[in-house]
This record gives structure tokens, C-alpha cells and sequence, in this order.
């Protein structure tokens, strides 16, 4: 191939490489987040990566361009297919065609990757994994207080206290009601405030009073079409969208006044009543909040929805205060289904963006470490069989192990170890195997108190990292090296 033509190693704008670190943290943290899933009843389930355009749904108002929002290829037969956009248009289609043998309620939890075909930018990219659970079947509020109660709970497990972020809930059906209350009852209409609203953390209160009104360029130049509500229309939504505050029962009474007689927002009022109503039931404190702010960007949803935002600040790269914002969102979609059934299907769910919380978590210095393999090293080639016995010995205790299969020397060896992030190293030459012993570093301590001892020749007398033990003692060691680690 000549020079000129070989092609470029880049990636796609949007997209990122996920290294060894950061999917055995994921993984880490995945297992925690379904764990507290399966213990509230919550059964997995997998869809497939790619559906059929119109089973998605959302994304195709226009016949001309069904590929807007979604990543899209015709099949043979000449019918558009997608990228799942999230798991819960999948659910959707899977329920409809396996209703009659699905319990009802069906709780179902799924993780997975999904992708949109949006412009990215910091902390948005076109491709992150969702953590979603889900139940179907049922109009009962307590489903959705039970989900605002477990997003907090999730977070919790994974080491966020409860005074570090809030669940903030709000019901569509209210804001509904204002608007209908001000003149604005195109659906159109009202989807287009309900996307404005939906950009209140990125954009501020500037940046969404221009979307309610003419639009906004931003500072790329892209323009961004508003929803052409009038001065007074404009305020009437700003009043509602700071209606929130930490008392649920004062901000309901906000909303009562905000709303009126309208039908369709009393429905709303009366939902988020059932819901405070169920989290004081369970004993939920003040972490989950009444928010009118909180809209939800997907057109699916119909009432409540939720989202849970970090509320800690941290400091970017260059030291100013951020905040993560959110984490985890969710709603109830009672038409969902009923778009291939056509019968009525109450359904509720919540997900966990699973990337953006560990990055979060980073961020904060919050992040759990997740060590990489135990490396038994290789210093005599004619003893592999040795090293190999080792390992497995490692591994049937539950120790993730590996032995050295390259071709360099020791010192080269542990630095290969420490870009593995092991815990622990093995080493075991001739005088060890002659005296029936393994040594057993501690990669993690040794690198502690190196940073402590400043005179080499303490640190030659100390050694406290390395220790020199019985070869029946290899896997009780290990397994006492990584206690402490």
C-alpha cells in the first residue's frame, strides 16, 4: 500500500476508547447498580443492538431524512434499521409481541450500549452505556416513587452519600396545564418548551427564555430554532420552571396555584401527590425533590419524570467549580407500547448513565480503584510449568492471575506488572525453587512507602513490600496482600 493511502488511526468525533482501567471500573460498578436492581425484584432481559426505524419511533418525523437523530442503514429488503437510541423503545416492541406470556407487572433491568447521532461535546458522546430498569403493566404512582426512591439508592450503593445529590421529580402533565392556561396548546408546541426547558442545566435561564421565544445561536454559530412564545407566555413558564424548592408538600402548593382549574394539570398535581404520598411511605428524606425545572427530553414521556444530579461541586481542568449535573433519569411513558398495540399499557421506568456517574466519580477522587491480574513472573524458562501451576493455584482461589509470557528481564517484567495495574507480583528464580519459597511483592504498598523512605539504604533494610514465605503459603499471602490493598 502506498504511503499516501494508508489510512488514518483517529476516531469518530463523539466516540471514545475505553482502556483496560476504565472497563474493569465500569464493569465494577455495573455489578453494583444491578445487584440493587435484582434486589428490588428487577429480572434482566436483552434486545438487540439494531430495530427497525419505526419500531424507535422517535426519530422519524421526516420520511425524506429517517436517519436524523439515529445511526441508520437500510437492510436487503429495502426497510430502514437503527442503533438503539436507549433501551426502552426495544422494551417496548418486546413487550407488544411477548405480552401474553410476560407476568404482569414485568420488571425487567438491561445494560447496554446505545447510540445518537448527536453533535457531542464535553461529557456528550454518541455512544455511552445505560443501566435501565423498568415496570410494566401497572398505573400504580408507587411504581414511580419506587423508582425515584431506587435511582437514589443505586447512587448510594456506589458510594454517594445522600447529602450529595437529589432526585429531582416533576409531572408533565403539569406543565401542561400552564401552558394550556397560557394559550399554548399545539402538542408541537408544547414538545418544543418541553426541549427547551429540558437544556436548563446546560444553557441556563438565558439560554432557555431565548429557545421559549425567536431561538438562540450559540457560540459555534448554530442557530436553534425557539418555540416563538410571546414575553408573556415566556414568563409564565420561567415562573413554573423556579417553582421547585426542598419541601415537597410548599412546592405542590406552588403548583396547585400555577395550574388553576386545568384539567389535564390537576391530573398532574394529583400524580405528584400519590408520589410524595408513597416516598414518605418508604421513608424517602429530603434527597428527592419536587422540581418543576425537570422535563425530560424524550417526546415519550406522559407524567412524572425524574432525574438524579450530583450535587457536589468539582474543579475542572483548568480549577473552576462544575458540577456533573445529571446521572440518572427516568419517567413514566404509558403510550410507549400502546404505538404496536393498541391497547392502553402503563409502564415506568429509570436509567443509570453508567459512564457519565463513573466519570463523575473520578472527577470527585470518588472513583473505586479496580486492580488488574496478579503477574507470577517468569526468571527460568525451563520452569513454566511451575509458573503455570502458580497461576492456577492463584485462580482457583478466586485471584485473578496471569503468568509473564514475554521475553524480558525482571526489572522489565515489573514495570509491565505495574502498567497492568496488579496488585502483586510473584518472583520466584532458582534459589526459591531450591529453597521451597516464593517471594510475593506488594505492588501497592511497595509504592506507598517508597514515597515515605527517602535514604535508599533504609529502604534496602526495610523491604517491607517484598516478603519471602513458603511456596504453600503463595495463595494466603496473595490473598492477604490484596485484603490490604
Amino acid at each position: 500500500m502506498a504511503r499516501d493511502a494508508r489510512p488514518q488511526a483517529r476516531l469518530p468525533a463523539g466516540f471514545v476508547d475505553v482502556t483496560a482501567a476504565d472497563a474493569r471500573a465500569r464493569a465494577a460498578a455495573i455489578d453494583v447498580v444491578t445487584a440493587t436492581y435484582r434486589a428490588h425484584g428487577f429480572e434482566p432481559l436483552e434486545t438487540p443492538a439494531i430495530e427497525y426505524l419505526d419500531a424507535l419511533g422517535k426519530h422519524l418525523p421526516d420520511v425524506d431524512a429517517p436517519d436524523q437523530g439515529v445511526f441508520a442503514l437500510r437492510d436487503d429488503d429495502d426497510r430502514w434499521l437503527a442503533l438503539r437510541y436507549d433501551l426502552t423503545a426495544p422494551l417496548a416492541r418486546y413487550v407488544a409481541q411477548h405480552r401474553q406470556h410476560l407476568p404482569n407487572p414485568f420488571r425487567r433491568y438491561q445494560v447496554g450500549p446505545v447510540w445518537r447521532r448527536e453533535k457531542p461535546g464535553p461529557g456528550r458522546f454518541r455512544q455511552f452505556v445505560q443501566c435501565d430498569f423498568d415496570t410494566v403493566g401497572s398505573a400504580n404512582l408507587a411504581v414511580d416513587a419506587e423508582a425515584c426512591a431506587l435511582l437514589g439508592r443505586a447512587l448510594e450503593t456506589l458510594g454517594i452519600a445522600p447529602s450529595e445529590y437529589e432526585v429531582r421529580v416533576n409531572d408533565r402533565k403539569v406543565l401542561s396545564g400552564v401552558l394550556a392556561r397560557s394559550g399554548v396548546t399545539e402538542p408541537d408546541a408544547q414538545l418544543d418548551v418541553l426541549r427547551a426547558i429540558d437544556k436548563l442545566d446546560r444553557l441556563g435561564s438565558d439560554g432557555v427564555r431565548a429557545l421559549l421565544g425567536e431561538g438562540r445561536r450559540d457560540r459555534s454559530g448554530d442557530y436553534t430554532s425557539g418555540a416563538g412564545l410571546s414575553d408573556d407566555q415566556a414568563d409564565v413558564v420561567m415562573a413554573f420552571v423556579g417553582a421547585g424548592g426542598p419541601d415537597r408538600a410548599e412546592v405542590l402548593a406552588a403548583l396547585d396555584d400555577l395550574v388553576g382549574d386545568d384539567e389535564t394539570g390537576r391530573r398532574g398535581i394529583e400524580e405528584l401527590t400519590a408520589i410524595a404520598e408513597g416516598l414518605d411511605a418508604m421513608g424517602v428524606g429530603p434527597q428527592v425533590v419536587f422540581d418543576p425545572g425537570i422535563v425530560r427530553g424524550l417526546a415519550y414521556y406522559t407524567g412524572p419524570v425524574f432525574e438524579a444530579v450530583l450535587t457536589s461541586e468539582t474543579l475542572d481542568e483548568k480549577g473552576r467549580p462544575r458540577q456533573f449535573g445529571t446521572v440518572a433519569a427516568g419517567g413514566r411513558y404509558d403510550d410507549l407500547i400502546t404505538r404496536f398495540t393498541g391497547q392502553d399499557v402503563p409502564a415506568c421506568g429509570g436509567s443509570v448513565g453508567i459512564d457519565r456517574l463513573l466519570a463523575a466519580l473520578r472527577d470527585r477522587g470518588a472513583a473505586a480503584e479496580v486492580p488488574g491480574p496478579v503477574v507470577v513472573t517468569a526468571m527460568d524458562r525451563d520452569r513454566m510449568t511451575d509458573y503455570h501451576a502458580m497461576a492456577a493455584e492463584l485462580r482457583a482461589a478466586g485471584i485473578a492471575a496471569e503468568v509473564y509470557l514475554g521475553t524480558q528481564n525482571l526489572q522489565k517484567q515489573m514495570r509491565y506488572a505495574d502498567r497492568r495495574s496488579s496488585p502483586a507480583v510473584v518472583i520466584a528464580g532458582g534459589d526459591e525453587f531450591a529453597a521451597g519459597t516464593v517471594q510475593v511483592k506488594d505492588l501497592a504498598l511497595g509504592t506507598e512507602r517508597a514515597r515515605e523512605v527517602s535514604d535508599r539504604d533504609e529502604w534496602r533494610a526495610d523491604r517491607p513490600a517484598q516478603r519471602t514465605v513458603p511456596r504453600a503459603d503463595l495463595v494466603a499471602t496473595v490473598a492477604e496482600v490484596l485484603a490490604g490493598s
